[in-house]
């Protein structure tokens, strides 16, 4: 039987687990909550950090009407673009300015200004424009390289013509690079919401820094589904810099169609090896032409690059400088073989109307 002693004893331990219970639970709520708020906090200064470098875009352009060829009609567009330095110069998507005869900028603070197209690039759906206005803000510029899977961002830009809008979401994938959507792909894809409107517009990570330029949506509807996608900030800033400096962006050519090698395609054309890339053809009087390179060759090395994908041979010829000779190995049959080609500058693409 127990004394009055020992049930107060019980009594005042069970009280103190209890208090102690209570206590780590209010402070595990206070963690939650105080995270909560930081998150949204987060979002919020991300925002407020890039909102004046976030600029809407109207494009005019007078075509033939297709009921009267004798006259024209008005036909007006809208997107989104970023403001990357102090002089006015906008990055975009050329696909927003593309046949425009007038492109109008709208910033943040109200003010409307031509902005004059200093070039775009087809390839990759870029374009670069430029605005003559004082005290504009430019947007503090991130690292897509070190960006990851996972990370929160924020997509800013002028969806259907409304105003601008954030709308948030994580990284979903990196280095997309098969949607068909442009010549050189190496997208983001991110969850938030991109709608129409938003393309040109920002991909910002929580610091309020660039990663990504706004470039297109996967819908079956037309409108966000949550699938978006969006060119690394730093693959836009070199095709921006070379649209400034050129006028358009130089791209190294050799004038060859590969596929990927594998043991399935290697056995079904009885070839010695499944490693390396299989030319299907070679441009007539193109650089690979001209340095002896035919169907049914294997290409296993391009200069010191040796694990080749038909992605990352195509991005790593069009950096090359044209005029530098590159050495290329493959094998013939069953013998090796060593050539040189001259790089040409890849072919202006026609814009499509």
């Amino acid at each position: 039987m127990k004394t009055p002693n020992a049930l107060n004893v019980l009594t005042n331990r069970n009280s103190l687990i209890w208090g102690l219970l209570g206590l780590w639970l209010g402070t595990i709520l206070l963690f939650i909550q105080h995270f909560q708020n930081e998150g949204s906090q987060n979002f919020a200064n991300a925002a407020a950090k890039t909102a004046d470098s976030v600029v809407n875009i109207y494009t005019f352009s007078n075509q033939d009407s297709p009921f009267d060829h004798t006259s024209k009609q008005k036909i007006t567009n809208l997107g989104s673009g970023v403001i990357i330095t102090n002089d006015g110069y906008i990055l975009t998507n050329h696909h927003v300015i593309q046949g425009a005869s007038t492109v109008i900028v709208s910033l943040n603070d109200q003010r409307q200004t031509r902005a004059r197209l200093i070039g775009s690039d087809p390839a990759t759906d870029l374009a670069v424009l430029k605005v003559e206005l004082s005290d504009l803000t430019p947007i503090h510029l991130g690292n897509s390289d070190h960006i990851r899977v996972g990370d929160q961002i924020l997509a800013i830009g002028n969806p259907f013509g409304i105003g601008q809008t954030v709308t948030a979401g994580i990284i979903s994938a990196k280095g997309r690079d098969s949607i068909g959507l442009n010549t050189y792909e190496n997208f983001i894809q991110t969850d938030a919401a991109i709608n129409p409107g938003n393309s040109g517009g920002a991909l910002v990570d929580l610091k309020g820094k660039l990663v990504g330029i706004s470039s297109a949506i996967y819908s079956s509807s037309g409108g966000s589904q949550g699938i978006g996608f969006a060119t690394p900030i730093n693959d836009a800033i070199s095709i921006m810099q070379s649209i400034i400096k050129h006028g358009s962006v130089v791209r190294g050519y050799l004038g060859l169609q590969v596929q990927e090698n594998n043991t399935q395609v290697a056995i079904a054309l009885n070839l010695p090896t499944a490693e390396g890339l299989i030319v299907t053809s070679a441009v007539p009087e193109g650089p690979a032409d001209k340095a002896g390179l035919r169907a049914r060759d294997i290409l296993v090395a391009i200069d010191d690059h040796t694990d080749l994908s038909a992605h990352n041979a195509q991005q790593l010829v069009s950096s090359l400088t044209p005029g530098k000779r590159v050495t290329i190995k493959g094998i013939r049959g069953t013998q090796s073989f060593i050539t040189k080609a001259l790089v040409e500058k890849l072919p202006a693409m026609r814009a499509i109307e």
